[in-house]
C-alpha cells in the first residue's frame, strides 16, 4: 500500500511537469473516452505560458524529470508506430549530456570492478572528457610488456544509476497500468509492454560486457570492409561497469569543412555512412542503430569508425530479403514485386489484392521518379511505404521501425555532408550485390545445403530417438511385465519406423540438393 501511494506521488509529478511543458499537445484528445477528454483538457490548462508552436514539448519535460525519462524518450523515439511522428521528431531532441561525476568516484568503481589499484591498471588516467546518463568515458594508456605505450578509452558507469532506473521503472509501470484500466482502448499501444521492453533494453545496455560483445560481433561483420572499423575492444579489462577500447583519434562528422580540413572528402565519406549501414542491416543483419554524427568519427586512414554499441538492431533473413528486394523495386519501378515480397513475407494478409497493393505502391514510387536524385529521400520513401502499409493490415515490425527511424538519422548525416548525394545510386551495388548472392543461383545452392544439413541432423538424431524409446520400454517392461510382449512389439514397428523415416529423409534431402543444383 505504502508503495503504491509512493508510486502514485511520483507519478503525479511526473504528469505535472510533463504538463507544465507541453507535452499534452501531442495527445490527440478526439479518440478518448469523455472523463479524459475533460482531464486532458485540465491538464493543458497547466502549461506554462510563452511555449511556441515549435517549442519542443515533450523533450523538455522528459528532460526535466531525469536521466532515466531521457533514455525512456530516446527509445520511444525510435517507434513513431506508438507516439506518432509529431512526437518522435520531438524526441530526437533530446541530448543525453550531463555533467560528470568526481574522478574519485570515477576511480574506486574502476578498481572495484577488478580488484587492482588504479595504477596497477594504467600508466595514466586522464579527467572525464564525455559525461552521459548512464556513463562517462576518461582517456587512459597503458603499458604492454614490450613496452609500447597505448591510449584507451575508459567508459565508467555512472555509480547509483542503476538503483534510480529500477525506482522510475517502477513509476512508469505503476503509469502504464494505470493508463490501462482509465483507457483500455490504449491497450493497443501496449503502453506495460512498452515500459518492459524499455526496461530490458536499459539494463543490457547497463552491462558494458554486452556492449562490448557487441563491437566484437560487427567487427568480426565487417572484418572485410575497406572503409569501414570499431574499435577493438580490451577483453582484459572490461567488467559489468566498465568498457575498455582503443581510443580513435579522428575527425567527427559534425562538418564538411571539418572534414575537407582533415584532408578527406566529406562527399565519399557521405557515401560510406550509407554503404556501410546498408551492409550491416542487409548483408550481416546487425547494425549500430545510433549512428548520428556523435559517434561517427574518420580515421587519419580516411576508414569511418563508429563508437558506443549500446543500441543495436537486428534482422533476420525474412527481413533483409524483405528490404533489399523493396529498395531494389523502387530503383527498377517493378512495383508489383514490391508487392508481391509483402505478400510472400506474410506482412499483408491474403485476403487483399497483390494488385491493389502494387498500386498503392506505385503512388508513393513514381513522385519520386518526377524528381532529382538528390531530392529523393529513402527513408521518407520507407516512411510512405510503413503509411500505406497499414491500409493493408499490415502489423507493426518493431525490427522494420527501429531499421527505418535508424535511416533517417544515417541519411541525416550523408546529407549533411553532401547535399546533393543521390541516395538510391549509392544504395544500389549494396543492394543487388547482396541479392544476387542471396537470392541467384549461389544462394539457391546454399539454401539447399542449409536445409540438407538441418535435415541430416534430423535424421542423425533418429538413433538416439529409438536408444531413448528402448531404455523408456525396458523401465516400463520392469514396471509392468503382463505389457512386455506388447510394448515389445511397439517397439519393433517403432525401429522399423524410424528406419523408413530415415531413408525417407534422406531422400527429401537429395531431391533438394537436386532441385537446386537443377
Amino acid at each position: 500500500m505504502i508503495g503504491a501511494a509512493v508510486n502514485l506521488a511520483r507519478g503525479t509529478y511526473v504528469g505535472f511537469v510533463l504538463a507544465r511543458e507541453g507535452a499534452l499537445a501531442f495527445v490527440d484528445p478526439s479518440g478518448l473516452p469523455p472523463h479524459l477528454a475533460f482531464a486532458l483538457r485540465v491538464g493543458r490548462m497547466l502549461e506554462r505560458p510563452g511555449l511556441g508552436a515549435g517549442a519542443a514539448r515533450l523533450s523538455a519535460g522528459l528532460t526535466r524529470l531525469g536521466p532515466s525519462y531521457v533514455k525512456f524518450g530516446q527509445f520511444l523515439a525510435t517507434r513513431p508506430d506508438i507516439v506518432g511522428m509529431g512526437a518522435a521528431l520531438d524526441l530526437e531532441k533530446l541530448q543525453d549530456r550531463v555533467p560528470p561525476f568526481p574522478q574519485d568516484q570515477a576511480v574506486r568503481v574502476v578498481e572495484a570492478a577488478f580488484g587492482k589499484p588504479l595504477a596497477a591498471l594504467f600508466v595514466a588516467f586522464s579527467e572525464p572528457v564525455a559525461a552521459a546518463s548512464i556513463a562517462q568515458v576518461h582517456k587512459a594508456v597503458v603499458l604492454d610488456p614490450d613496452g609500447t605505450r597505448r591510449t584507451l578509452a575508459v567508459k565508467i558507469m555512472r555509480p547509483g544509476v542503476r538503483e534510480r532506473f529500477q525506482r522510475d521503472i517502477a513509476v512508469m509501470r505503476f503509469i502504464a497500468r494505470i493508463v490501462h484500466v482509465l483507457s483500455p482502448q490504449a491497450e493497443r499501444l501496449r503502453p506495460r509492454d512498452v515500459v518492459e521492453i524499455l526496461a530490458r533494453s536499459v539494463m543490457m545496455e547497463m552491462d558494458f560486457r554486452l556492449e562490448a560483445a557487441a563491437a566484437s560481433e560487427l567487427a568480426q561483420n565487417t572484418a572485410g570492409d575497406d572503409d569501414f572499423r570499431v574499435p577493438r575492444p580490451e577483453w582484459e579489462l572490461i567488467a559489468r561497469d566498465v568498457l575498455t577500447c582503443e581510443w580513435i583519434d579522428g575527425t567527427r562528422l559534425h562538418s564538411a569543412a571539418a572534414l575537407t580540413a582533415a584532408g578527406h572528402d566529406p562527399h565519399a565519406v557521405g557515401r560510406t555512412v550509407i554503404q556501410s549501414f546498408l551492409r550491416q542491416a542487409i548483408r550481416d543483419g546487425f547494425f549500430h542503430a545510433d549512428m548520428h554524427q556523435g559517434n561517427l568519427f574518420v580515421d587519419a586512414a580516411g576508414k569511418l569508425v563508429a563508437v558506443d554499441f549500446g543500441i543495436m538492431g537486428r534482422l533476420g533473413r525474412n527481413e533483409r530479403r524483405f528490404l533489399a528486394e523493396i529498395l531494389l523495386g523502387f530503383i527498377l519501378r517493378d512495383y508489383r514485386r514490391v508487392a508481391q515480397v509483402h505478400f510472400e513475407a506474410g506482412y499483408v494478409p491474403a485476403h487483399h489484392s497483390v494488385d491493389d497493393f502494387a498500386q498503392a505502391i506505385r503512388a508513393i514510387g513514381e513522385p519520386i521518379h518526377q524528381r532529382r536524385a538528390d531530392e529523393i529521400s529513402m527513408a521518407k520513401v520507407l516512411t510512405l511505404l510503413f503509411d500505406i502499409t497499414a491500409l493493408f493490415d499490415m502489423s507493426t515490425r518493431t525490427e522494420l521501425v527501429m531499421l527505418q527511424k535508424t535511416m533517417v538519422v544515417v541519411e541525416g548525416v550523408a546529407r549533411s555532408l553532401d547535399p546533393r548525394l543521390d541516395m538510391w545510386t549509392t544504395a544500389e551495388p549494396v543492394v543487388r550485390g547482396w541479392i544476387a548472392r542471396n537470392v541467384g543461383p549461389l544462394g539457391r545452392i546454399e539454401g539447399a545445403a542449409h536445409a540438407a544439413r538441418t535435415l541430416a541432423d534430423v535424421v542423425s538424431d533418429v538413433p538416439d530417438l529409438a536408444l531413448r524409446l528402448k531404455r523408456l520400454l525396458l523401465r516400463l517392461d520392469e514396471a509392468a511385465p503382463s505389457n512386455a510382449r506388447r510394448l515389445e512389439r511397439v517397439a519393433r514397428d517403432e525401429r522399423r519406423k524410424a528406419i523408413w523415416q530415415t531413408l525417407a529423409l534422406w531422400a527429401i534431402a537429395l531431391g533438394v540438393l537436386v532441385l537446386a543444383l537443377r
